[in-house]
């Protein structure tokens, strides 16, 4: 049997689900890319399991499984998806929007309504801080660049995963391995159990190695006390009730039940 090709996400949050999937290369072909990137690889079935934003799920040409058990997620502020504002909130006119994903600009047309109360137009711009800001009142930045970018007094850091936890109680599920029936074997669900589990144990030591000394205590605490990789039923409440407010806002076409393998 060929090795089942996993696309994974770039980004320091999802090396703890994939630690040490680079030395199973019998089982597994890994590749690395951005959020929205991994999501139509997916979408073309040229991967067969991706680490895809969880708003994905209801845009495949068919119906996806999940991987039981494993998501990126945050209880609170998440620190790495965020909006960055020179304006005050209630004058933001438009936002520039980070292309590398797509949940958390779903999730940002949600808060916009549902928690600011505001409208703004959604300006889909590469992730750079500087140009989004000098184009835009404010600019959406996820992963390791929001991570490691911080509000001063001129900008300020609105947190999306604090807002959404504030306004409903519940987690946020950015992203979690999905895929077509049939494409994930018994033993390669237990590998990626396994290796989730070794990597929230060795995350300091992912923080380290992917960090560097400047940055290892920022991404320590980051993966320690941000990160979520469990889907229970917190999680899973948090993520219907997502996709309901984006379908109430005609982000998707419909919903449906969560599967798993």
């Amino acid at each position: 049997m060929p090795p089942i090709r996993l696309g994974a996400v770039g980004y320091l949050n999802a090396r703890p689900l994939v630690y040490g999937l680079e030395l199973r290369n019998a089982l597994f072909s890994l590749r690395f890319d951005a959020p929205s990137k991994c999501a139509s690889l997916l979408h073309e079935n040229a991967i067969d399991l991706g680490m895809i934003p969880s708003i994905e799920y209801l845009r495949g040409h068919e119906p996806y499984l999940l991987v039981p058990g494993l998501a990126i997620a945050s209880d609170g502020p998440v620190k790495s998806v965020a909006l960055f504002s020179r304006t005050p909130l209630q004058s933001i006119r438009t936002i520039a929007a980070d292309t590398s994903s797509r949940t958390s600009n779903a999730l940002l047309r949600i808060l916009c309504v549902e928690r600011f109360g505001i409208d703004p137009e959604l300006v889909p711009m590469a992730p750079d801080s500087g140009a989004m800001l000098q184009r835009c009142d404010a600019a959406l930045i996820i992963g390791d660049p929001a991570l490691y970018l911080e509000g001063d007094a001129e900008t300020r850091k609105i947190d999306l995963g604090e807002e959404w936890t504030s306004m409903t109680g519940l987690p946020f599920v950015w992203a979690f391995w999905a895929g077509r029936s049939g494409t994930l074997s018994s033993e390669g669900l237990t590998a990626l159990t396994v290796a989730r589990d070794a990597g929230v144990a060795a995350s300091d030591r992912i923080a380290d190695d992917y960090c560097g000394p400047a940055r290892a205590a920022l991404g320590r605490a980051y993966l320690r006390e941000n990160i979520r990789y469990c889907l229970g039923e917190r999680e899973q409440a948090g993520l219907r009730q997502f996709y309901e407010l984006a379908l109430g806002h005609e982000l998707i076409e419909a919903t449906r039940p969560l599967a798993s393998f």
